[in-house]
């Protein structure tokens, strides 16, 4: 096949294979994936042999060891492989530092750790071999069982640790925590950043009133872009913060994500005047919120005026819920026919307001959240 690329005088020299989805590029009889593209720039023969194959790169526990090996192979190969986005799933601290050290420098521009149970001390371990990657943007770590809330010395000097590597991190301007829980901590974990942060997702992270006024008061709070707050209970003490912290953000948002966040109609009430000061709002996301009918087509309403919002997701209406008598009690279960009659409601809204390029949708699966490169 090696030999194909060099036919003829030409020789292939780039190969980017990024941005597909596996059902488009296919994945192993073992499981690992390649996500890719086909694009190729072809160039004089005369040029030495070899190819720079870009890639995006996802590994688990059954695929840990074929990827270790071929990375480590690798290195004598006339097939060069650089590596522009890196996700492991459900393997160790050791092992995901093993595969960051066989990759190249060079390109890498997103790592993404989920389900790895890292807790603080395997985050600790991990953070220092990013610093090799200058071109890092995107950092997630989520479902790691990263928790901060209970603080012993030596966890508070781990904390102080993880902070510092971020702060090695000049090109960083995404970063995802969901899911740890960092009650209180958000300072201690941010504080060396040295530039403000575009995207930051803390879902379901325990904030509390304190996390929400550091961030209001922060370097990155004007300059973020995408924010994901989801999971917190923003019916109470919450909500002031972040109707604050949203004050701040309203010149640069695009993305904001409040999923399952315990709001009704009276909290949406108090922050609608601030949704609306963002003016460059491209997503909204409601859904698991307690809204009514009223109070979503009203919300619909006003935000038609921000001409950039092409997507929300809003929750089912608590108007269309029934009782239903299950075996193991009562429960809510969906009025399929009330659900129908407001569903057509928010439609003619939307066709009477001439705003095709709006999309309402309760399905969280259909519009999934903006990806930070896209933004």
């Amino acid at each position: 096949r090696l030999g194909w690329l060099w036919s003829g005088g030409v020789g292939l020299r780039m190969l980017d294979m990024t941005g597909l989805s596996d059902s488009v590029a296919g994945r192993t009889t073992t499981g690992l994936s390649v996500w890719s593209t086909a694009t190729a720039a072809a160039t004089s023969a005369l040029q030495p042999p070899g190819v720079d194959v870009h890639t995006d790169l996802f590994v688990d526990r059954r695929t840990y060891k074929i990827l270790r090996d071929a990375l480590q192979a690798g290195a004598a190969s006339p097939l060069r492989l650089k590596c522009r986005e890196f996700k492991a799933v459900d393997i160790s601290a050791s092992e995901i530092v093993t595969l960051l050290e066989s990759l190249d420098p060079s390109c890498l521009r997103r790592v993404e750790l989920c389900f790895n149970n890292l807790g603080l001390s395997g985050l600790s371990v991990i953070l220092p071999h990013l610093s090799r990657f200058p071109e890092l943007r995107s950092l997630k770590v989520r479902y790691s069982n990263v928790d901060v809330r209970h603080l012993m010395p030596k966890s508070a000097m781990r904390i102080r640790s993880v902070a510092r590597q971020l702060g090695m991190l000049p090109s960083l301007r995404e970063l995802n925590l969901g899911s740890s829980q960092l009650s209180g901590n958000l300072r201690q974990i941010l504080c060396d950043l040295q530039a403000p942060l575009e995207s930051l997702e803390l879902a379901f992270c325990s904030l509390v009133p304190a996390d929400l006024a550091f961030l209001t008061q922060s370097i990155h709070a004007p300059a973020l872009k995408k924010l994901d707050l989801s999971g917190h209970d923003f019916s109470q003490g919450l909500l002031e913060p972040l109707r604050l912290l949203l004050e701040e953000t309203s010149a640069s948002l695009l993305h904001l994500d409040l999923m399952d966040c315990y709001m009704d109609d009276s909290n949406l009430e108090v922050l609608l005047p601030t949704l609306l000061r963002c003016s460059r709002l491209r997503f909204l996301g409601l859904y698991g919120n307690s809204l009514s009918t009223a109070a979503l087509k009203d919300l619909l309403q006003k935000t038609l005026e921000l001409v950039d919002l092409h997507v929300v997701v809003y929750p089912v209406p608590e108007d269309c819920y029934k009782p239903d008598q299950q075996e193991s009690g009562w429960d809510f279960v969906v009025d399929k026919e009330l659900l129908t009659a407001a569903t057509a409601e928010i439609s003619q809204i939307l066709e009477n307001s001439g705003r095709t390029d709006l999309v309402w949708t309760y399905n969280p699966c259909v519009h999934g959240a903006l990806d930070y490169f896209s933004l």
